[in-house]
């Protein structure tokens, strides 16, 4: 292990198995220490994706959510710490995905009780890979003034009164993590504070020892003096002793191992650490601290004295002019929380709605990132602002003028049709624009309009398994499933919907690919040996066709055009351009001033 060292100012983490407390405590003390950016790039949440709110300072901020490590490390290549708070029962299996990635270079595992055998593997992959793991069973790390490990110093309090807010001069490193916390003040009480501190955690097998990170401390310019707290059970100091007779560390280390109280025992004696259980007489803490002390580490005659030694040895330093005075600032206050905040009237609000597509804080606004006057200055179209606002990203010329087209001959289909129909009768009943062009959209569903989602979907899932026609539409049959984008009322196989004509001539024309369309085409042949209107409608030809737009154009990844499909947005083409229609209908009526629709007594069956 041994290089320098792990942390600085830029360092970034991946947060797994979200947690608000600590994230938070992390980005607060981010924002006291003054970092330009945030430390935790990413959150892994299994099974979830989004984003999650938190606070930077008073700014909120939206740190992005992913639902497995691969793609985390993908999206945050510079994020190089992975911070681990998965229960006992996964944290091995995920901190060993987690250090396979080229991009992770330090681990810290969070949890009690991880399985030894699976520990001791985490640990041999690490050493074979040059990797650092924190843990199990530990709070983790600090360097002070620049990054911290989720809980690691505790409370934002805590932090100011340990001056770990700025770097000092003590490299630290102990077992425990409540007692680093305890360390952390006493240092900063007889010393100018931590440099770095490590709690490797309190299992019997450590991923990282005590001497690790003490001969990682002798390398780091700025660590004068190590402090070394560790405990009864185990040998682990027994390597640092080895170090230290050896000359591997040449700065002052001071250092204390408790559990000396064990001998007052009468039978061996399990402490809180599953690695603090007083065994041989090697074992013990007594034995620890006088080998230590023989190889020239700085032990005191008790827990309580442990202070003044860490005090006497730092004095020194500054009598030596190894040490120069720090000079002290005022971090900035964090702002509190509401609920912590109601009684003193300091309160910061998080926001309700999170919106990536559009911002109209600035001089203009924007569509996706795109200022207004860009849009107009560059003669974007109906299709651009779409590309923009939907898919958040600028398509192809082709792309943005299929989707015109897609409006064009969408937007009306006469007054005979449901949703015009329904809007013509609302419009006559004297009510408003929007309560009749509600009326209308009203009517869209997977009987009138509303099968371009179905249709995309069926057609990809059949392409995609290499079903033949017959095999698509026979499975179809089964299943008691109509082939959404198959079928018309009135068009036939001699009176083909013109408007699909035109959408499969552009496409022909202008796409790169257009192996779903053909497919739909292939299914259409073979329905038209059923029946002579099962056609290819103008929800099929619109439904295979965005599926080529979106894969052939090369801007969209396979799970996006999945999530485009199952959101609807195909759909939300068709709402679109109908709407147009309805809109029309609806003036169309007032402007005829036409009176209450009635239907007629003689178009109605009356039945008992």
């Amino acid at each position: 292990m041994a290089a320098g060292q792990l942390f600085s100012r830029t360092t970034q983490a991946l947060f797994y198995n979200y947690k608000q407390l600590p994230i938070q405590r992390m980005l607060d003390f981010d924002f006291l220490c003054g970092r330009e950016t945030p430390s935790v790039a990413g959150i892994i949440n299994p099974g979830s994706e989004g984003f999650q709110k938190l606070f930077f300072g008073q700014e909120e901020i939206a740190i992005p959510v992913h639902a497995d490590i691969e793609a985390a490390c993908a999206a945050h290549p510079t994020a190089d710490v992975f911070i681990n708070f998965a229960s006992f029962r996964s944290a091995a299996a995920s901190s060993m995905i987690a250090l396979k990635q080229p991009t992770i270079r330090v681990i810290a595992i969070i949890a009690e009780g991880v399985p030894e055998s699976d520990t001791k593997q985490l640990i041999a992959y690490a050493r074979a890979n040059n990797k650092v793991v924190i843990g199990p069973a530990t709070v983790g790390g600090i360097q002070a003034g620049s990054f911290k490990i989720g809980d690691t110093a505790g409370t934002i309090d805590n932090i100011i009164q340990c001056k770990l807010y700025r770097p000092g001069s003590v490299g630290f490193v102990s077992k425990s993590g409540g007692m680093s916390n305890e360390l952390y003040n006493t240092i900063a009480r007889v010393t100018d504070g931590i440099y770095e501190g490590i709690a490797i955690g309190g299992d019997v097998f450590p991923g990282s020892t005590l001497s690790d990170h003490v001969l990682r401390f002798n390398n780091i310019p700025q660590v004068k003096m190590i402090v070394v707290l560790g405990e009864l059970g185990g040998r682990d100091e027994y390597s640092l002793v080895e170090a230290l007779k050896q000359g591997k560390v040449t700065k002052p280390v001071v250092a204390w191992v408790s559990g000396t109280c064990a001998r007052l025992f009468k039978s061996e004696v399990q402490f809180g650490h599953a690695g603090a259980k007083s065994g041989s007489d090697m074992e013990s803490a007594q034995a620890k601290n006088q080998a230590l002390k023989d190889a020239g580490a700085v032990v005191p005659t008790s827990y309580e004295a442990f202070e003044a030694a860490i005090k006497e040895t730092f004095d020194k330093l500054v009598g030596e002019g190894k040490i120069a005075p720090i000079k002290e600032f005022t971090p900035p206050p964090i702002p509190e929380d509401l609920n912590i905040a109601i009684k003193s009237g300091k309160v910061r609000s998080p926001t309700h709605i999170i919106s990536t597509i559009s911002d109209d804080r600035g001089e203009e606004p924007c569509y996706a990132g795109v200022p207004m006057s860009t849009i107009i200055e560059n003669g974007y179209g109906v299709g651009d602002v779409i590309s923009l606002l939907w898919f958040k990203r600028s398509l192809p010329r082709y792309c943005t003028q299929f989707i015109e087209i897609c409006i064009m001959l969408c937007a009306d289909h006469g007054p005979c049709v449901s949703g015009a129909h329904n809007s013509i009768v609302t419009a006559r009943a004297g009510k408003d624009l929007v309560s009749c062009l509600v009326s209308g959209l009203l009517t869209i569903g997977p009987r009138f309009g509303g099968a371009i989602d179905d249709a995309a979907r069926y057609f990809k899932d059949a392409y995609d398994r290499n079903l033949t026609p017959y095999e698509f539409v026979e499975s179809m049959k089964k299943k008691g499933i109509r082939v959404p984008g198959i079928g018309h009322r009135i068009k036939n196989r001699d009176n083909k919907d013109k408007r699909v004509e035109l959408l499969q001539k552009f496409a022909r024309t202008h796409f790169p690919s257009v192996k779903y369309m053909e497919y739909a085409v292939e299914v259409e042949n073979y329905t038209l040996t059923k029946a002579n209107n099962l056609v290819l409608n103008v929800d099929g030809a619109i439904g295979s066709l965005f599926l080529d737009l979106l894969a052939g154009s090369g801007m969209f990844t396979k799970q996006e055009v999945d999530e485009i499909v199952g959101i609807g947005y195909l759909n939300g083409l068709f709402v679109l351009a109908r709407s147009i229609g309805l809109i029309g209908h609806t003036f169309d009526q007032k402007r005829l001033k036409q009176p209450l629709y009635r239907h007629p007594w003689e178009d109605v069956l009356y039945t008992k």
